[in-house]
């Protein structure tokens, strides 16, 4: 029997919260954060635009105790269960002012007439917020990808830029600085006990294991739960298509899976690592995976949404998914009685679909250190830069010797009902010269590969022309100037 109990605590602003999902309680463990605070007196500064982690309105920022000093993270409220952030601090921008006188990052908004029409400003400040906990003094391109998730149609972003740079400059001594003690050992007293959270209800049931065993315990006892680790693509089944989620398994406070180390051969990365923090652990090592986490949905979305939830969800557009196949990476599974470790190109069935057992959970991925004669790359076709979903996407990795190719991997998203390699287009091209004429052959034979889909997004035609383009990007961007 695994002990559990069944409320939740969390630190909203700087008062301890504790919720029961009991009869008399209109909230639900499916409730969301940004719901929570609308049915509250005084946070009606958080705002529903589309409920699907795209405007930005309702971001709000959340503090971890991480060796004794506050993390400030920003998420988008409309994607996260309330039980997903027991154990953290929930700070909204009703509390940013500091009796009666404004944060920075408020006053310089002011200054720089950063707001207009007002329904995005909050959530814009709450991303400065975030900014201004995590960098003194940004670049442009840090303040860029800190606003990339919010969206403003009155302002057009530089006069809330000229805030930031401004709200930035200055060293951080607000209140949140002075108070991080207390906080501190607030959350400190929450997270003390690893005892699991169930919560079982007329019509949900959430289990939120804190450890590893109890998270195995809960998946064999469970098998239909749906596994949660970021809920960044799980929680549009609720927000967007109404769906009621009866039975979820949370992993997202299980610290054992949030890892990044490495040995002489391989990278071993934990499932719920945030892509936020696999990016940072990417750069220097994992180059290609670096650049395409550069272009992955918002700062809100990556920290939240996790490794192990991407290449779970199966999504024949899971941007991720392309390039561990073209990494050759292995995905560990595991249940409490064993582990294993199979080939994503493998772990991946079909639509949606996975060889995880009914008893497993995903918690690592390993991925082989490429020696120095391999190129990776990762493309990304999409019509919003960084947060629309992609159209195509493709993992290309590529071994030549003496420009002959010896090895090469063409992985593609979006072409197909799974992420797919280009079978017979990397059979035509082993052996062969890596130059333009034997490149312009392989274009035409994956041209006839795929059969893809036409949607919204593209038609089929266009689909076939940007994968062969990008395989020409990528001649391009490894070939010699002389070929």
């Amino acid at each position: 029997m695994i002990p559990r109990r069944d409320t939740i605590q969390f630190v909203l602003n700087d008062q301890l919260v504790t919720l029961a999902f009991d009869a008399g309680n209109e909230l639900k463990p499916t409730t969301t954060v940004l719901n929570y605070l609308r049915s509250l007196p005084f946070h009606k500064g958080v705002k529903e635009g589309c409920a699907e982690g795209d405007c930005g309105a309702c971001t709000v920022v959340v503090a971890e105790n991480y060796h004794g000093k506050l993390m400030y993270k920003t998420i988008d409220s409309c994607l996260v269960f309330l039980p997903m952030i027991h154990g953290k601090q929930l700070i909204t921008v009703e509390n940013l002012a500091d009796a009666g006188t404004l944060h920075p990052v408020q006053q310089e908004m002011i200054n720089h007439n950063g707001s207009q029409c007002g329904y995005c400003t909050p959530g814009v400040v709450m991303s400065l917020f975030g900014l201004y906990k995590n960098h003194y003094k940004p670049g442009r391109e840090i303040i860029e990808d800190a606003l990339t998730g919010n969206l403003c149609r009155c302002t057009g972003y530089q006069p809330i830029i000229k805030a930031a740079e401004h709200a930035c400059s200055c060293v951080d001594t607000d209140k949140f600085r002075l108070h991080e003690a207390s906080i501190v050992e607030m959350l400190k007293s929450i997270n003390r006990k690893k005892t699991a959270i169930e919560i079982q209800t007329s019509t949900r049931n959430y289990f939120k294991p804190l450890t590893l065993p109890d998270a195995l315990a809960f998946r064999s006892r469970y098998p239909s739960a749906t596994i949660v680790g970021g809920a960044t693509d799980t929680a549009l089944r609720q927000t967007k298509k109404g769906e009621l989620l009866q039975e979820i398994l949370d992993i997202s406070g299980i610290e054992e899976l949030k890892y990044f180390v490495e040995d002489e051969q391989v990278y071993k990365i934990g499932s719920g690592i945030s892509l936020e923090e696999l990016k940072r652990h990417a750069a220097g090592k994992l180059p290609a995976l670096y650049r395409m986490l550069q272009k992955f949905g918002s700062l809100q979305i990556r920290n939240q949404a996790t490794l192990g939830g991407n290449i779970g969800s199966a999504s024949p557009i899971g941007d991720t998914l392309p390039l561990l196949i073209a990494c050759k990476a292995g995905v560990r599974l595991q249940s409490a009685d064993s582990g294993r470790v199979i080939r994503i190109g493998d772990f991946i069935k079909g639509y949606r679909l996975t060889g995880l057992h009914a008893d497993e959970l995903i918690t690592a991925v390993h991925i082989p250190k490429p020696d120095s004669s391999t190129t990776i790359s990762a493309y990304k076709v999409s019509r919003r830069k960084h947060m629309d979903i992609s159209t195509v996407s493709g993992g290309f990795s590529l071994q030549l010797e003496k420009n002959y190719v010896v090895e090469i991997i063409l992985a593609f998203g979006g072409m197909a009902e799974q992420p797919k390699r280009a079978a017979e287009t990397e059979a035509f091209l082993r052996g062969k010269p890596w130059t333009r004429a034997t490149v312009d052959q392989a274009m035409d034979i994956l041209a006839g590969e795929f059969t893809p889909w036409s949607d919204a997004r593209a038609g089929a035609a266009y689909r076939n022309l940007a994968a062969r383009n990008l395989l020409l990007k990528f001649y391009t961007e490894t070939s010699s100037p002389a070929l």
